[in-house]
């Protein structure tokens, strides 16, 4: 097939001696990649409608459409260049430029390999399910296995198509024979690169963190919205996005509220005076998360937690499924025991207490003010 195509391109060339060798080898090449680009829609057609029942790999072959037509164009002019007349440098150059078009290809192909196993791998979970923690774990890891060897990809084929060049070649031979110092310098120049690196092969291992886990990072809250090979979008809670280092999730604590499941537990704390009535509020609180669809029906409970000069800690402790339920209970529990307090009884709301002596005109002490009988008619007072 290969000698009759060079045939074909010889007898054209023949065809149009009357035009200068230039013209006629541009000639062939644009009619070499058009008909390449023309086989490959034709193929592209046939195979989409003999697949059409099949819509996955229908859509794998359309992911994969633009590293086909260029390993089409790469075959077409590889097959005609050695049949039409050009110098040997320029000859050179398109060899060259072949060779680090299909290293490029090479690494696109790989690319997109990695995405499709991903994403195939990644069929069979969801993340808006109720419990969403095993596809957490698997989404996290293989997100960030996908983008770390990306990246190798990246670097390896960027690293080869260069090494197609002599003078490259050269280069990377003379950084090898003074390894010591290049390693040095390499080595401090990509510290924060390749910290990052391990780190996220590290995070997607021991998965300290997930995708959509809810955290505290540098005391703001929020959910993990994305993990790069170099950084961690953190979404919080008014919708603003902190962006933090990969490695910070390594080196430094912080706190993940889902780390083994999304229910939590939340506290809503009431400051009342002596006089509160305790079980009241218990049976209250009770009521109030019943009627609620936030409560997740397993913890509901009224405790004293501390005392203090003049009020009282109270603290309701509830649970809900995921943080984002927990802290609108909250709200809604504080809300209805202030005003149940406020409508039933507001004498347990915080007071200050004061207590007033009255003198009389001989200086003698009297009962305190509010707690004797009958006032006196004292001719000062003072508290």
């Amino acid at each position: 097939m290969e000698l009759g195509i060079q045939t074909a391109v010889r007898d054209v060339s023949n065809a149009l001696s009357f035009l200068p060798n230039w013209a006629v080898s541009a000639i062939v090449l644009v009619v070499a990649i058009m008909v390449s680009l023309g086989v490959f829609a034709l193929s592209a057609r046939i195979a989409r409608r003999a697949l059409a029942s099949r819509p996955f790999v229908a859509s794998w072959l359309d992911r994969t459409r633009g590293p086909f037509r260029l390993a089409f164009v790469i075959i077409a002019v590889a097959l005609v260049l050695p049949a039409i007349s050009v110098n040997d440098e320029v000859a050179q150059w398109i060899g060259a430029l072949l060779r680090v078009v299909s290293v490029l290809l090479l690494g696109w192909i790989a690319l997109i390999a990695v995405d499709i196993a991903v994403a195939v791998y990644l069929r069979r979970f969801r993340l808006d399910a109720e419990d969403n923690l095993l596809a957490r774990k698997h989404v996290t890891q293989l997100r960030v296995l996908k983008r770390v060897i990306s990246t190798i990809v990246i670097v390896i084929a960027t690293g080869a198509a260069l090494m197609t060049f002599d003078a490259v070649r050269q280069i990377g031979i003379s950084l090898f024979a003074s390894a010591g110092l290049a390693g040095i310098v390499v080595g401090l120049a990509a510290r924060p690169v390749l910290s990052n690196l391990i780190a996220g092969l590290q995070l997607a291992m021991t998965q300290p963190i997930r995708i959509e886990d809810a955290v505290v990072v540098e005391n703001e809250s929020g959910w993990i919205e994305e993990i790069t090979s170099t950084y961690v979008v953190v979404r919080l809670w008014d919708l603003r996005r902190m962006v933090v280092p990969l490695s910070y999730f390594i080196e430094k604590p912080f706190q993940n509220w889902t780390r083994e499941g999304s229910a939590i537990l939340g506290s809503v704390l009431l400051y009342l005076d002596y006089a509160a009535p305790i079980e009241r509020i218990r049976a209250e609180a009770a009521e109030i998360v019943a009627q609620s669809k936030l409560w997740d029906r397993k913890v509901v409970k009224v405790q004293v937690t501390d005392t203090r000069e003049h009020t009282i800690e109270v603290r309701v402790l509830v649970s809900a499924s995921n943080a984002g339920a927990a802290f609108d209970l909250r709200c809604e529990v504080r809300e209805k025991l202030i005003a149940f307090l406020l409508a039933e009884y507001p004498q347990a709301l915080p007071r200050e207490r004061a207590e007033l002596t009255l003198r009389d005109a001989q200086g003698s002490t009297t009962h305190p003010a509010g707690l004797s009988a009958a006032p006196s008619r004292a001719t000062g007072g003072r508290g």
